[in-house]
């Protein structure tokens, strides 16, 4: 049936079509409008859609009515009221936006997003838009979206009487917000609700501007892509969405991310594995700017990735060991305190025996710096450069030269003068690496600082010539830190992939380099010899063998599929704009979870880092500080351990046996402490890592107990719980009563609690690791090692929002999780078969994404290869990891890794078809050995 809003448009159309005479009116391409037009009945744009029908124009005149509803006007509209009243009041669509739909603008926002969908790059929106929200609530309903608008045309319009504006003057009343509205036609100054509805209850006339906005998408197909990610099940987000700014540079850089972040979240369901030096693509892109931009012939292998140039000077600092470092002064903040009190600056300093390390502040002005660096001699110097030096080169050269006179380490620091922009300026490091190779003693670093939408995210990268520099410095990111937030490398990558997209190919071949051909001194430092001895043994992460594919059961990360709320939750926290402290201010949400999950009322001081790793190593130095010796169960967390190595910390291993699952008990810890001074107890729990076994209550309490009698401190690390397989029937932790006992029973005592929220809230590349400490002297050492790689406020958001959920007990968050236990519990028993059926013996886990195996068929047998020429070897539980990945490529981690003789670690937290490909590489494994 065709209605009658149809058959009027019919009489206009062929009004229009035909002349006075009735004859039809031809346009250039001799056809009439009768040719061009269609009419459809549909919702909205609900047909074109539907139709994929691609559009040039869209012209709307949709009303904006609010809900008539007596109820719904007689309640208070304040700016905490529910998003389902704030949707009553009007009553088009389904939930658009605070903004909108409080102001009756909710059916033309939906007109607007789903016109994103159906009109073309270059197309253009018009909109009749009645003004009384106020021309800024109009213009904002298109800008936030990502539309430029013009204002074509604008009027003034009488109020009809009989429209009841009450329930505007209701929400002015409960709100900062003032409508807009004109005395009488002639009428300039606007008045809010509350006058107008009394001038007119005193009969006076009152008008609302009428405007006619035309809107064109800024970056039409990125915009698309974001809307249609939303259009996937994340609608409510686009009420946070904010693509409006005053600078279109900054639209540019955030809409191009958004898109980016939106096309990954819709094509991949997990975040892929990257290595700790950082993602290959993001340093592939930062040599590639390199190459195409300042003409350094650079490749992702001269570029190591680090969370922030704090955390890269530290790093570097630890790995030298220099008896003096001279550090330019605006680099020190985050160093240690005791590095930059100490005036041990002699040069007879044995470093294998003596860990002082003097760092010296100095001025980046290049002929002061240089004057110090002749008379004190540092082993290693860390400058930036003057802003009028940095221009040319010659202060670089003169830096390059004296360091390397003196047998100095060099890091220049090129953060202020580095650009992300299609036009950079000149910068005189640069141009002598356009020219000269980098010397081996000398190396680049480069803190990206200067994005222009969130001015607190942080990633560096240092540059070297040198292999061994690069791979050392990787593996202290892997040691100290873990990764470097990938989210964090996403952003800046899209910078670089942008800025590269627009950079026409060089035809011109590269310019000649000249070669630093000064030998290298033999004077100039190396690494530390502990720094040497860990890096050396410690079974560390697999970098991609060329021509080889690697299957990852050796790494403490999930590529399980990322759940809906935690996605949501993501892009929210990156399409908002102004956020509020309370909004990113996590310590309530954390208090509340450690409360809940594990009873521990008793954090004074919390401290949020990208991954526990690094807060566990920052307790590793106050527990060096105060001479205190670092206690682990064998069957710790690998990584844990090489990381306290490397920081030189004191060990003692406390011995567990297979019977008991390799569970930390009362009696070995007894007989242990008996013979500690000042003992550091770690406990992974309950999930124990590596095992997958995990200490009931009745277990940890013992523990506990067993350590305040001697007066321990206890590191309780809970970043791998959360995953348990009985979810329902294992009780969880309540630590409340036992540690209120025990605090009153020993005053040196005290137990802090370490926590990562990537595996219990299923995040995946979203890091975030806690620590909450209770002693204030304990308090004040920590955070006099300061160089943390902090969350990002978006990072904090999101977590915020995702422990939000999780108190509420979400479904959907919930029903992602207990899916996600169901099936490591699935795939365990899986893996369990798998290994079983080739020879191990397996110790059952009963949580989590680890466990541990013995390959007990192929001990102290001598084997060969069938697909590896002349690769003969007897194979023991440490050698096993090389033999299985040179036939399989399948890595995982030998007993050197686990600590438990015999035992080997495997993940099983993999995407499914990558899980069943290591499953068929355990058996391949066993086909191909020849025993």
């Amino acid at each position: 049936m065709v209605t009658f809003q149809v058959k009027i448009s019919w009489i206009n159309l062929y009004l229009n079509a035909l002349d006075e005479k009735g004859q039809p009116i031809l346009d250039s391409e001799n056809r009439t409008l009768l040719d061009r037009v269609e009419f459809h009945e549909s919702d909205l744009l609900a047909y074109c859609r539907d139709n994929d029908i691609q559009i040039e124009r869209i012209v709307g005149c949709i009303p904006q009515i609010l809900n008539p509803n007596p109820d719904a006007m007689s309640k208070m509209i304040t700016e905490n009221a529910s998003e389902e009243f704030l949707h009553s009041l009007s009553n088009y669509c389904a939930l658009q936006g605070f903004v909108e739909d409080q102001f009756g603008l909710g059916l033309i926002a939906r007109a607007v997003e789903e016109g994103i969908s159906v009109i073309k790059s270059t197309g253009i929106m018009i909109f009749n838009m009645g003004g009384r929200p106020g021309q800024a609530v109009c213009k904002r309903l298109f800008e936030r979206r990502g539309f430029r608008i013009t204002k074509l045309w604008q009027t003034k319009i009488l109020q009809a009487a009989d429209t009841d504006i009450s329930a505007l003057v209701e929400i002015e009343k409960n709100s900062p917000h003032r409508f807009e509205f004109f005395m009488g036609l002639s009428g300039d100054q606007p008045i809010c609700a509350r006058t107008a509805w009394a001038y007119g209850k005193a009969g006076g006339r009152i008008s609302h501007a009428l405007s006619v906005y035309s809107c064109q998408l800024r970056q039409p197909n990125q915009v698309k892509t974001i809307f249609d990610f939303l259009k996937t099940g994340f609608q409510e987000i686009s009420g946070s969405l904010d693509l409006s700014f005053q600078d279109d540079s900054v639209a540019d850089e955030k809409i191009s991310f958004l898109a980016y972040l939106a096309s990954t979240f819709k094509e991949n369901a997990y975040f892929p594995y990257e290595p700790p030096a950082g993602s290959l693509r993001f340093r592939s892109l930062i040599a590639g700017f390199m190459k195409k931009y300042h003409h350094i012939p650079l490749n992702s292998g001269n570029v190591v990735v680090f969370p922030s140039r704090a955390v890269a000077i530290e790093n570097a600092l630890r790995l030298f060991s220099p008896r003096l470092a001279i550090v330019d002064e605006h680099l020190t903040r985050h160093l240690p305190r005791q590095w930059l009190t100490s005036l041990n600056i002699e040069t007879g300093i044995d470093r294998a025996t003596d860990d002082v390390r003097t760092v010296i502040e100095a001025p980046s002005q290049s002929d002061l710096m240089i004057e110090l660096i002749k008379k004190l001699k540092p082993q290693v110097v860390v400058t930036g450069m003057a802003h009028f030096e940095a221009v040319t080169s010659s202060a670089f050269v003169q830096l390059l030269d004296v360091t390397r006179e003196i047998g100095s380490r060099l890091f220049i620091d090129i953060s202020d003068h580095f650009e992300l922009s299609s036009l950079p300026s000149s910068n005189g490091v640069l141009k002598y690496l356009a020219a000269n190779s980098l010397p081996s003693h000398a190396a680049i670093l480069c803190g990206l600082v200067k994005n222009q939408v969130y001015m607190d995210l942080e990633v560096a990268f240092v540059i070297s010539e040198e292999e061994p520099i690069l791979k050392a410095l990787s593996k202290t990111v892997e040691l100290l830190e873990g990764n470097t937030a990938p989210i964090s490398q996403y952003y800046y990558g899209c910078l670089f992939h942008e800025l590269l997209s627009f950079q026409l190919p060089d035809r011109h071949l590269p310019a000649q380099r000249k070669c630093d051909k000064s030998a290298s001194s033999t004077d100039i430092i190396g690494f530390s010899s502990s720094a040497i001895s860990v890096l050396n043994n410690a079974e560390l992460s697999i970098d991609q063998i060329e021509n080889s594919y690697l299957i990852h059961m050796d790494v403490d990360q999930s590529f399980l599929p990322t759940p809906f709320p935690v996605k949501a939750a993501i892009f929210e926290s990156f399409s908002r704009q102004n956020m509020s402290e309370s909004e990113i201010d996590i310590t309530t949400s954390i208090k509340q979870f450690v409360k809940t999950t594990y009873g521990f009322p008793f954090g004074i001081d919390f401290t949020y880092a990208d991954s526990s790793l690094t807060l566990f190593n920052k307790m590793v130095l106050c527990c060096i500080q105060e001479g205190g010796t670092l206690c682990f169960p064998v069957g710790t967390n690998g990584s844990y351990v090489y990381s306290a190595k490397f920081l030189k910390a004191k060990i003692v291993n406390i011995p567990t046996k297979s019977e008991e699952g390799f569970k930390l008990t009362e009696n070995a810890l007894n007989q242990v402490l008996n013979n500690v001074k000042t003992p550091w107890v770690y406990i992974s729990g309950p999930t124990i890592n590596p095992t997958g076994r995990v200490y009931d209550q009745k277990e940890i309490e013992n523990l506990l107990t067993t350590c305040a009698k001697f007066g321990a401190r206890v590191m309780i690390d809970t970043s791998f719980s959360g995953l348990e397989f009985d979810y329902e029937g294992w009780g969880g932790w309540n630590l409340e009563g036992v540690l209120s006992r025990l605090y009153l029973s020993s005053s040196s005592f005290s137990v802090c609690l370490l926590g990562e929220l990537s595996s219990m809230m299923l995040t995946g590349a979203l890091k975030f690791g806690f620590l909450a400490l209770n002693q204030l002297p304990l308090i004040d050492l920590f955070h006099s090692f300061s160089g943390l790689s902090r969350p990002h406020s978006t990072v904090k958001y999101a977590i915020k929002k995702l422990l939000g959920l999780r108190e509420k007990k979400s479904e959907e968050m919930w029903g992602a999780v207990t899916r996600q236990i169901k099936d490591l519990r699935s795939r365990s028993r899986r893996l369990e078969e798998t290994l079983e059926s080739c020879g191990w013996d397996v110790l059952e886990p009963h949580a989590g994404f680890s466990m541990v195996a013995k390959p007990t068929l192929y001990l102290n047998k001598t084997t060969r290869l069938k697909n590896a020429i002349d690769y003969e070897v007897k194979l023991d539980d440490s050698n096993i990891r090389g033999a299985i990945l040179k036939a399989t490529g399948l890595c995982i981690n030998s007993s050197s890794w686990t600590g438990i003789p015999g035992y080997c670690r495997f993940t099983i937290a993999l995407e499914e078809s990558e899980f069943q490909k290591a499953l068929d590489c355990i058996a391949e494994f066993k086909r191909i050995v020849r025993l």
